[in-house]
């Protein structure tokens, strides 16, 4: 019968990469994961892992393993929330990654409604934030390094979310033109009339870095608009982009949550819309653990709150 803290080990080795990482997430010692991994080949008659170079990799009944393991422990996690909930739901430490303008935006209304919540259990629960981009916040997600990752998806740039995840939507926030007020006014653009980008080929243009996806989303944006942006400045702080917009440095386009209050830019909705969804992520499983779940019901007010 094959053992599932065994499954466990193949499923963290599946993630890590390594035997050596394994070892270290969980505790244990580099021979004893090499020895509870011969023992599960022991079980399943097959050989799950094989050597690759200097390193190990998956053979297809390893695959075959890893893929029911996610289940499998999604199902543990599920009976362990139940269980918490059950005992009445003790909240503790719950570990949340965000990109920074949801931390900015979202997390501090969070820490206001727990403050202010009326439920003793709900004050006592603690969030530890870090600030992460989706991709990294992900990543740790899938690691256990976090309970609850904020991530993002561009309706022209759609993400690929890990398997063993459960998505919420928590808002839907437009992409929006950002002009120097000048600008805006010698190409006749009344406040928040909406904007045609094919207009705008020739403007220089301020973006994030090419590392980050909002980067990708104006570069796909303004292909479908039939040209190609002259980028001037790159910054992945929006405080800075949006401030040389003011400055009269060029253009940009930003999502709205990234865009406090400004003097001398004018916004505008695009007339052929982009939109980022925003969304809580958890381990499949997890959501009807207490903390979880209240952790989750507090970040949808926070963005009621902030739309």
């Amino acid at each position: 019968m094959l053992d599932v803290r065994r499954l466990r080990i193949l499923q963290h080795l599946a993630t890590y990469g390594t035997v050596a990482a394994t070892a270290e997430v969980l505790h244990l010692t580099a021979p004893a994961v090499s020895q509870q991994l011969s023992v599960l080949e022991r079980e399943a008659g097959l050989p799950v892992v094989e050597k690759s170079g200097r390193t190990l990799r998956l053979t297809p009944a390893g695959e075959l393993l890893v893929a029911h393991a996610e289940v499998i422990l999604a199902d543990l996690a599920a009976a362990e929330s139940d269980l918490q909930a059950l005992k009445g739901g003790h909240h503790g430490l719950i570990r949340v990654a965000a990109f920074a303008s949801a931390a900015r935006t979202l997390l501090p209304e969070v820490y206001r409604l727990i403050a202010e919540h009326g439920d003793r259990q709900a004050r006592t629960l603690t969030v530890q934030l870090v600030e992460q981009e989706p991709d990294v916040a992900l990543e740790a997600l899938k690691k256990r390094q976090v309970d609850v990752a904020l991530a993002h998806s561009y309706s022209v740039l759609p993400r690929n979310f890990p398997g063993d995840s459960q998505q919420d939507v928590l808002l839907e926030d437009p992409v929006l033109l950002c002009l120097p007020a000048g600008r805006a006014r010698q190409l006749e653009l009344a406040p928040g009339q909406p904007a045609d980008l094919t207009r705008l080929a020739g403007e220089a243009w301020l973006t994030p870095g090419p590392e980050t996806s909002c980067y990708q989303m104006i570069q796909r944006t303004c292909g479908a608009a039939g040209f190609v942006p002259d980028v001037r400045v790159r910054s992945s702080d929006f405080s800075v982009l949006l401030s040389l917009v003011a400055a009269g440095a060029g253009i940009a386009l930003a999502p709205r949550l990234t865009i406090g209050e400004q003097p001398g830019i004018s916004v505008h909705p695009l007339l052929v819309p982009v939109t980022r969804t925003v969304f809580t992520v958890i381990r499949t499983g997890t959501a009807r653990r207490p903390d979880v779940h209240l952790l989750s019901a507090l970040l949808k007010q926070a963005a009621d709150a902030v739309t």
